[in-house]
């Protein structure tokens, strides 16, 4: 009974030591994965992706993936390590338990944001009995956009309030350095006296009389890019989600109706 009572004793400690090394080889690997870990530093990473890449950045965040932080630059948005090194553009999922899309999250937040910054200078074309307003980067050569603007009355009769911000395709200058003639149009629409008078004219085939006069033309047109415009019509909704392309009136007041 002694010998057993003294194996029993023996094995007690030897399962207590062995837990005591397990505690402190686990704190020890922790330490050594925390000592491996880079703090984010924002103003090295900004510092590092105009350095580097020319990039803008106007607002760096830590992202939902470790060691990456989200980079909203003027040029668009990016994910880049805490140390600067590495850089990712692309979309982000969580498929922890639904899928989400965090990237379309966070640019959600930034067309929202953004927008408010040309309240005063879109062209407008309100609904009398306003249920939605949607804002829609436009351009006078583009075929749907000309389609979804001839049905303005059916818009506005479903209670959809349609805001344009500028877009022009051909972009801001030419290849010569000179400003485009889609430029030149649309900011001479943007400053006439009665631009939706203007604007409705022009989309309907009619000459663009040239006016020169301070409007975000270029300004609205570079916001269209970091957002991740790349054609017109581009619509954004009021959760900031965005829909590229025409949507007929019906369909788009289902889709408003459904957020």
């Amino acid at each position: 009974m002694k010998i057993f009572k003294s194996v029993l004793v023996l094995v007690s400690v030897l399962l207590v030591n062995t837990s005591a090394m397990a505690v402190s080889a686990d704190t020890q690997s922790k330490s050594e994965q925390n000592k491996g870990q880079t703090a984010l530093d924002t103003k090295v990473v900004a510092a590092k992706l105009l350095s580097k890449l020319g990039l803008q950045a106007e607002s760096i965040k830590a992202s939902s993936m470790e060691g990456m932080a989200e980079a909203v630059t003027k040029q668009g948005l990016f994910y880049v390590s805490y140390d600067g090194n590495y850089i990712l553009q692309g979309k982000l999922y969580s498929i922890k338990e639904d899928v989400i899309d965090l990237t379309e999250n966070s640019l959600a937040d930034v067309r929202l944001n953004g927008v408010k910054k040309f309240d005063s200078n879109m062209i407008t074309y309100p609904a009398k009995n306003e249920k939605h307003v949607i804002t829609v980067f436009t351009d006078i050569t583009c075929g749907y956009c000309r389609k979804l603007h001839e049905q303005m009355q059916d818009y506005n009769d479903l209670g959809i309030t349609v805001r344009y911000l500028a877009y022009p395709r051909a972009g801001v200058r030419d290849e010569l350095g000179n400003y485009s003639q889609s430029f030149k149009d649309l900011r001479s629409i943007w400053c006439h006296e009665s631009p939706d008078v203007a604007l409705t004219k022009a989309k309907m085939g009619s000459q663009v009389a040239q006016r020169i006069c301070e409007q975000p033309i270029e300004a609205e047109f570079n916001f269209g890019r970091q957002i991740g415009v790349n054609g017109t019509p581009a619509i954004i909704l009021e959760n900031g989600m965005m829909m590229p392309g025409y949507q007929p009136p019906e369909r788009l007041a289902q889709i408003l109706n459904s957020l």
